[in-house]
């Protein structure tokens, strides 16, 4: 299970979020790309309990897109 979150926050993220601090992304934008991770946990560990998802997320210690992409737009605007 490790391996598997590893390489999705190593080749997804990669992908996935890639510039996405630098554009104006709505809560819905948010919303979307947090679904994608949520669905990935709930394929991987064969449930569709959101609050196992978000424990297990926890454990892992798995941020969510909307929280990187809201760390790395503080950091981007403070290098402005």
């Amino acid at each position: 299970m490790q391996v598997a979150s590893a390489l999705c926050r190593r080749c997804l993220y990669c992908y996935m979020l890639y510039c996405l601090e630098v554009c104006q992304l709505n809560k819905n934008d948010l919303n979307s790309l947090d679904f994608v991770i949520n669905r990935f946990f709930m394929k991987l560990f064969k449930t569709s309990d959101i609050n196992i998802v978000k424990t297990c997320q926890s454990l892992f210690s798995f941020d969510l897109p909307s929280v990187i992409i809201e760390q790395r737009a503080v950091k981007f605007k403070d290098g402005l």
